[in-house]
């Protein structure tokens, strides 16, 4: 027979360990090695053990356990817009990673917003998280990040850099694979090539940037800066800046987009324009294979960028203590028409 979980006319009381130990007929010592996963509990006893908790009904009372032990088995992530396929993507392979480790995840987004970005660094931490996955904010004062650390908070960075090398960090190689896809544009034929961003002062515009000069650089074409417009994609500002070059004497014949929503920006402005300029986007999206051409582009893999930094995280949860490591992962070029067509096409 179970053991009684009710308390007289108080009405019933959640089951306790207590309970299971009496059901299953083991030690509270035992049933606790059990909960925590303990591997050296013999087989007959864990199984013992698992058979009392689905019986009662038995819940951890996770309160309880913190106040205890000070940790919360739960980790966060902060990204700066959970719209975006790209953090989308990235957001269910932590959810995955955290999941396998039997922890929970918080997800919040600060929009562009820096004041936000703080603000949910500052609540994760007081909220004694036992650490996070996070996409830096680029403006303004970000000592914050530090001071989290400092704390107590782990911490890896994703997309961005840590600032100031603080902690881990994973990210794209933004630089190289821009190179290398500004240069497959290169060897189709075109010599004007837009580059169409998002805003001129984020880390991964810079490194793209960078990339889209030094392949022009490689091939002896000279770097215009009529033919670079940074801003918002969503502003309106791309179709306007598009508009210029291509009614220009000397309008490009290609454009490469910094990311998903750059490319989105461009392919909006030119279902209105009689030209077909070749186009090569940096990020991958759904449906970009099933446009008209298919769209070609450079994919990050968001799911391994999430993975690792995940793993990275439990890594310094479990006590790792090396110095601060920033993991590069390359990019590919998806050739699917877009981008494989000639200045004269």
């Amino acid at each position: 027979m179970a053991p009684d979980t009710h308390r007289g006319r108080s009405g019933p009381t959640h089951p306790t360990m207590k309970h299971v130990a009496a059901l299953a007929g083991v030690g509270l010592s035992t049933v606790s090695r059990v909960v925590n996963g303990d591997p050296h509990v013999s087989a007959a006893k864990s199984a013992a053990v698992h058979r009392a908790i689905d019986e009662l009904g038995y819940r951890r009372n996770e309160s309880a356990r913190q106040f205890r032990t000070g940790a919360t088995e739960t980790v966060g992530l902060v990204i700066e817009d959970v719209t975006d396929p790209f953090f989308s993507q990235l957001t269910q392979s932590v959810e995955d990673v955290a999941r396998d480790r039997g922890s929970m995840l918080l997800v919040a987004s600060y929009r562009r917003e820096n004041d936000r970005a703080r603000q949910i660094v500052n609540s994760l931490s007081a909220r004694r998280l036992e650490g996070i996955v996070v996409t830096p904010s680029e403006r303004g004062d970000v000592s914050y990040y530090a001071t989290a650390l400092d704390s107590g908070l782990q911490m890896v960075f994703v997309d961005r850099p840590a600032p100031g090398d603080i902690a881990d960090a994973v990210i794209s190689d933004n630089r190289a694979s821009s190179r290398d896809g500004v240069a497959h544009l290169i060897a189709q034929g075109h010599r004007r090539i837009a580059c169409l961003t998002d805003r001129a002062h984020l880390y991964t515009v810079v490194e793209r940037l960078g990339g889209y000069r030094e392949a022009l650089t490689a091939a002896g074409i000279t770097y215009d800066p009529a033919l670079v417009h940074s801003s918002v994609p969503e502003d309106g500002q791309h179709r306007v800046a598009l508009a210029r070059m291509l009614d220009s004497g000397d309008p490009p014949t290609a454009i490469f987009t910094c990311n998903n929503r750059a490319t989105l920006s461009v392919l909006g402005a030119l279902r209105h324009r009689p030209e077909t300029p070749a186009l090569l986007g940096f990020d991958d999206f759904e449906l970009a294979e099933s446009l008209t051409p298919g769209l070609s582009v450079i994919a990050q893999d968001p799911f391994a960028m999430g993975r690792i930094a995940t793993e990275q995280l439990f890594q310094r949860i479990d006590g790792y203590r090396g110095p601060a490591r920033t993991t590069l992962l390359p990019a590919t070029l998806r050739a699917r028409g877009s981008a494989e067509r000639g200045p004269e096409h």
